[in-house]
Order: C-alpha cells, then structure tokens, then sequence
C-alpha cells in the first residue's frame, strides 16, 4: 500500500487483496483493491468554517462546488396534487442544505428544460438572500407537458459549465417514463455529459421506468433510488445534498498499468454498489487505461480487477497490473499519483496454495452474482417466464444470505416466499406490490462490504 497527498486534497490510500498464486499453466489473476479516501475536511450541509453568509459579495470569492437540481414538472406530477407539493418542499430542503458559497441553480423538466432559479443561463451563490429567492421562485412550480429527460440533463451541463470549480453535480427527480423523446436522444445527452458533472436520480411514485433512471445515474457516476411515497423526499434530498456537499475532489481516476502480454478481463467498482467499469476506459499511455470513478469526499470503496497473464513455469512470478488513483493535472500536464498499489503472480506447485480463493474475491463475485441474477429474475417474471423467475430469484435469496447481504434479503422475501435461504428454496408470490418489485430491482447493485 502507497499514500500520495498534498495538503489540499483528501488522503488517499490502496490496498490490493488476492491469491497471487497460480498453479503452472495458470493465467487468471483476481483481485480486489480498496480505496479510501480521508481527511477531506468534508462539512455536509454545514457552512465551512469562517464563510461569510453573503460570500457572493466577498471580492474575487469563487465556490468550489456547483449544483443543479432538475424537478419533474410534467402533467403526472400532479396526480396525486400532493406529489408536486412534496416535490417543491423537497428541493427547498435542498437548498437549505447547501453549504455557504456553492454555486446552484434550479431546472423545471418537461418536454423542454426551463431555468425556475436564478434564471438567465447563470448559477447563484449560495447565501442566506439566494436560498429565500429559490424558495420563493418554487412556490411558483405547476405541473404540466410532457417529459424529456435529455432537455434537463443538457441545461444542467450548461449552467455547471459556467462554474469553474471541481466540483459539479446535478440531482434528478422524475415521476414518469421519457416518452417524449426518443429513447437514442437520451443516450447521446448522456454521451455529452458523462465525465462533466455527476448525477444522483430519483424515481418517485412507481410510474416511471427503473432501467431509465438507473442508467442516468450509471452514465454520471451517481446514485439511484426510489422514492415510493413522494412523503419521503424531503428526507431523501437532504440525504443527497448532504452527501453532495461532502465532495472534495471530483475526476479520480483508476489507473491501470499493466506489462507486455498481460491483458484486462474486466474492472468493476463492486462496494458499496456494482458498477461495469470495463468499457470505460480511456488510454492513457503505453499499456496503461484510465477508469473514471467521479467524485469523493470521506468514504471508502472496492474495485474487482480480472487480468490474464501468460502462462510461466514454476517459481515464477510478474507483476501483473499496477493500479493507481490519478487526479488530472490542470491545464493538460502531468496528473498526480495520489496512491497505488500492486498486483502480482506467481506460479507454485503448492495445490493448497494455488486453488484458494481469497475471502474477499469470493464474497465480491457473489456480490456481482447477486445483482444479476436479481434482475435476470425480475425480468424473467415479467416476460411470463415463472419457473426461470423462480430459479434466479431463489439463486439471489441463496446469495443474499450465505453473504449476510439483510437488505436486500428483506427486499426479496416481499417478491417471493422463502421456504428454505440455505438452499434457495422459493415461491414467486402470487401478487407483488409495483414499489416492492421496483424496490428490489433499483437495489438490486447494492452490495454489503467482505466481513473482516
């Protein structure tokens, strides 16, 4: 483990897990490399210490944080009234949690995008006069048109363009399906945005389409969830801009360096959500790739890296990957090593050895296992394909409790009766409630952490 840090960024740190031993002839090297990022001087919601309350007048003040949320306000949100309501409560509560100086606007979503705070193509400076005039400016949202996600999510990456600052970050609320562009019009805006700013999404009610909103938030680094009972916002807003807020550094990348004749299976972020990292990367050099990770603030995360090497004879051994935290240097220079760490192989003719599996590349695979075989379930269950259903969703029940993964346990048991987790025993349930199946399938890439 190496640590690489300069006063003014978080600590980070790499720890590599694995077996490095194969057995001759061998040639796939597995493991899981831990990330932890410390010391960022994270402060939440609360204003950093020694900020002014009017920072945007300070002289030459510039914040070091930029956010954009984008509320649904098409026809549905008004069905229920109170889904509006909660929805403009929500986004005040998310403006109360922004910390003192950050730069933020508000965008109203239908079948266009339009500018509900401060308005003019520009972000304001958080302060407690721009907070009353965000809060003032969403009494007056009303609900109606349609619903065209990619319109939101291009008017965020322009105003958060206008912010130099590390951090940019957007927070997406829809109630619906994006039926008023096509599903290829989506894609390319979040083709365009990828890399410019993160995005946590959210899907409130059940009318809306879980694979949509969870690939905004796969496309732009962030999180996604349900908010069944649109009463549950406000707290969930907080949650997110809390969190937002937490960032210190945005633009980590994973660097992998690997020698002549070794080749990259795969890179998967696997903690605290699984993420496909693969095909991802960017080249960054001779034999080496970068693999965006987005945005940190205090926090710790897990990577599974698969390589092939060639084959070797016994006794011998290679490094076969080096992985790197890089942080882009300003201006297109030399990024900086913020931390490393280093994967090995070596061949032995100890059986023992060689066919071990190391605890926290096992409890990962069947982590990764876990997610897909939840939605190759819930999939095979909409198609009318019961007895595929039951087989993978007993499969995840299985997963879910050898892996002491409760939540989502919890989360499977309101899709299917249990009769026997050891063996993944199931009945499909003859009637599911939409939030519960929606539940589970927005969940279903949360992982629990390897028991130390």
């Amino acid at each position: 483990m190496a640590n690489f840090s300069k006063s003014n960024v978080p600590r980070f740190s790499v720890d590599v897990y694995q077996n490095e031993y194969l057995p001759e002839g061998g040639r796939e090297v597995n493991a899981i490399v831990t990330v932890t990022s410390t010391g960022g001087g994270t402060t939440g919601g609360v204003p950093l210490a020694g900020a002014s309350s009017t920072p945007s007048a300070l002289p030459g003040h510039s914040p070091n944080a930029a956010v954009v949320i984008m509320v649904d306000c098409s026809g549905s949100m008004d069905y229920p009234p109170t889904k509006m309501r909660n929805a403009r409560d929500a986004t005040a509560a998310a403006v109360d949690t922004l910390r003192d100086g950050v730069a933020f606007a508000i965008v109203g979503g239908t079948h266009v995008a339009k500018e509900v705070f401060p308005g003019d193509g520009r972000l304001a400076i958080a302060d407690s006069r721009t907070r009353a005039q965000a809060k003032e400016a969403l009494r007056r949202l009303s609900a109606g048109g349609g619903t065209a996600i990619g319109t939101w999510l291009r008017l965020a990456d322009r105003l958060l363009a206008t912010a130099d600052v590390p951090i940019r970050h957007g927070i997406l609320l829809t109630d619906g399906r994006n039926e008023h562009e096509a599903p290829e019009d989506l894609k390319a805006a979040l083709d365009s945005c990828a890399g410019r700013f993160t995005c946590d999404a959210r899907g409130v009610g059940t009318d809306w389409e879980v694979k949509e909103v969870t690939a905004i938030a796969s496309a732009l680094l962030g999180t996604a969830d349900i908010v069944a009972d649109p009463a549950g916002l406000a707290a969930d807003f907080t949650s997110m801009m809390e969190n937002a807020m937490g960032k210190e550094i945005a633009d980590v990348a994973l660097r992998m360096w690997t020698p002549v004749g070794v080749e990259i299976a795969f890179v998967k972020q696997v903690a605290p959500t699984v993420e496909e990292l693969t095909g991802r990367r960017t080249e960054a050099g001779p034999r080496a790739g970068d693999y965006p990770t987005g945005s940190w603030g205090d926090e710790s995360r897990d990577y599974h890296l698969c390589v092939r090497v060639p084959e070797a004879g016994i006794g011998q051994e290679m490094l076969a990957a080096r992985v790197s935290l890089i942080l882009p240097a300003p201006g297109g220079g030399a990024p900086e090593v913020l931390s490393q760490g280093l994967v090995r192989a070596v061949w032995t003719d100890d059986m023992a050895a060689s066919t071990s599996i190391n605890p926290q590349v096992a409890h990962y695979t069947g982590q990764a296992e876990l997610a897909q075989v939840i939605q190759q379930g819930l999939d095979a269950r909409k198609s009318g394909d019961l007895d595929g259903a039951t087989a993978k969703l007993g499969r995840a029940v299985q997963l879910a409790a050898s892996s002491g993964n409760a939540d989502t346990a919890k989360l499977l048991s309101k899709v299917v009766d249990v009769v026997d987790a050891a063996t993944g025993t199931v009945r499909l349930k003859a009637k599911v409630a939409d939030a519960d199946e929606m539940t589970l399938e927005t969940r279903s890439t949360k992982t629990v952490r390897v028991k130390k």
